[in-house]
Parts: C-alpha cells; structure tokens; sequence
C-alpha cells in the first residue's frame, strides 16, 4: 500500500490548531504550588504579574491534556486495590480540593490530585496524592535518585500541600509515557522546607521589582527556552494589565489575592486585571530603561531615552 503523499498533514494541524484555539486562559490568578520549586525567582515573578503569554504549540497542549487524563487512571487503578481516594473538593463534590497559604492573602495556592489512605506501607495514614507522568529518560532519573531529588519541583509541590492540609505524609506517583510503569514514593513532611517555599512566594509576590536574573547569558540551558526570555533578557515590553501596572498591588487582605488600585481606589477582580484600563503605565521595574523623572500627580513616569509614560505622554500600548 502506497501512502497519500503529503507535505503537511491537514488534518493533524487542524487538530493541533484546536488545541491552540481552545486552551484555558494561561493567567492563573495566584501563584502555583506547582511551580514555587522551579529554580527561577525571576521567572515566577514574571508569571505572577502576566508578563508575557506561554508560547505552547497545539502537540505540547495536547501533551498536557494527556496528563490530565492520566490522573484519572491512576485514581481508578487505586480505588481497584481498596485504596479510600478523594478527589473533589468535599464542599460541593466538584472540582479539585483547593488550598490557599494563609500567609500570603490567597495570592499562593494550589489544587490536590487527591487524597488518600489505605496504603500497604501505613493503612490507617492519610496521605497527599500527587500523580504525573514523565517520559523514559525522567522516569530512569526518578527511579534512580528519588523525587525529591530528580523532580524538585514534584516534591515542593507536595510540601505544600501537607503544609496547608495538615497531612504529614503525601504519596507521589508517577507513570511513564513510553512503557505505563509506575514509580511510586511516600514522602515525610518537611516543615523547614514548607516554611522555606512560603518565604519564596511572598518574597516573589509582594516584591515590586523582579528578583535577579538566575543568568546573565541568555542561551544557558535555563533561559533559552523560558516564555519570558524576551521580557527578561531583550528588552521587550511585558503584556498590558493591571499586574504590569505601576497603579496595582496584590494585598493581604482576606483570602481571596486581591489587588489594590490607586487609581481607581478599590479592589478589582480577576477578569479585569485581564485587559485592566487605558491609564495604565508601566511598573517602572518592567521597562528596561532608567527613570529620570516622575510627576505623582498627573501620574506619569518618564525614561532615558526621552519617553513619558502616562496622560500626555505615551500609552502603554503604543510604548509597547
């Protein structure tokens, strides 16, 4: 049988272009315990204000979505052994179980894969779930070193959760994509590592200036394919709203991550901060130029190279 020739499958990137066009909203509200362990201060600063939209292709999302339906799996695959497994938020028997560090105002959170008890290991133990999947290369690595050594930001996430749960013990499983093996290790909370990550996310989030660059090189291995090498290494504006905004701060002030306006003089919500207003002017720690010259009442910024920022100067957007 001969193959229909063709340069570029039509249909497969119409199904990879899907998954682009349909992709949930990439500004997440909060910053992620699924992230916190990620080396780079800079880069969950950045992800935190909305500096700049993850450039994920249609197969990488798909990849994710694989992921997702993995999670599944594993819970069914548990329940078929006698495991007592808990998924949902036991509020409303929807959703996944969410917690907030009540440190920081609902600004850090996360969402539980589940949680447990019932386990061979300790029976009468509940236990933090975390599942994910990992190809053959990682899954060596895991087995070999651990996860709190081969996937640190696995294990921070899951120091976390106990964190805020109460729960001592979190039990990680892993599946890889290339033979369906599974990995499976209990973890002990770690209440000094816990407190650490709580110190990195409000030193991250209340801070108003980007932590310092992990690198100066733009091309070593953990900038060259970050999403906000541009904003962070090549002078490019981030995206426009409210947490790019030099009128905007998160606040500590019920668990809900609210962000103060100065301008507008309250509290707006999430779906706002999105696009955020035509007065918006740049966090001047956002522009990679100096300041020179700031007038607070007409609210205006001004730079080196000659560019007002503001009413009667340039907006943003065609600053950017």
């Amino acid at each position: 049988m001969v193959a229909i020739p063709d340069q570029e499958n039509k249909t497969i990137s119409a199904i990879y272009q899907h998954y682009e066009d349909t992709r949930t909203d990439w500004r997440r509200p909060h910053l992620g315990a699924s992230l916190i362990g990620r080396k780079c201060p800079r880069m969950l600063y950045y992800t935190f204000r909305w500096c700049a939209a993850p450039a994920f292709p249609g197969r990488v999302l798909r990849l994710f979505d694989t992921g997702n339906h993995e999670e599944a799996r594993i819970v069914k695959d548990l329940r078929d052994i006698g495991i007592e497994v808990y998924d949902k938020d036991p509020q409303t028997n929807e959703g996944q179980i969410r917690y907030a560090d009540p440190e920081c105002g609902g600004h850090f959170s996360g969402s539980l894969d589940g949680v447990g008890r019932g386990f061979t290991e300790a029976p009468k133990a509940w236990h933090v779930l975390e599942f994910k999947t990992s190809n053959a290369k990682g899954f060596a690595k895991l087995k070999k070193e651990g996860v709190e050594k081969a996937k640190p930001e696995h294990y921070a996430q899951m120091q976390c959760y106990m964190h805020w749960s109460g729960i001592e013990r979190a039990y990680y499983f892993a599946v890889c994509k290339d033979t369906d093996q599974y990995y499976g290790e209990r973890v002990r909370y770690d209440p000094i590592a816990a407190g650490l990550l709580t110190d990195k996310a409000k030193a991250i989030i209340f801070s108003d200036e980007p932590p310092k660059r992990i690198s100066g090189n733009p091309e070593c291995f953990d900038c060259r394919y970050c999403d906000y090498k541009s904003v962070c290494h090549e002078g490019q504006l981030p995206e426009i709203n409210c947490r790019t905004c030099s009128h905007s701060t998160p606040v500590i002030m019920d668990m809900e991550g609210r962000w103060d306006c100065s301008r507008l003089h309250q509290f707006p919500d999430c779906e706002y901060q999105k696009d955020g207003c035509p007065q918006h002017i740049y966090n001047p720690a956002l522009v990679p130029h100096d300041v020179i010259g700031a007038d607070a009442e007409k609210g205006t910024i001004t730079y080196d190279n000659g560019i007002t920022n503001g009413p009667g100067g340039m907006s943003s957007r065609d600053m950017r």
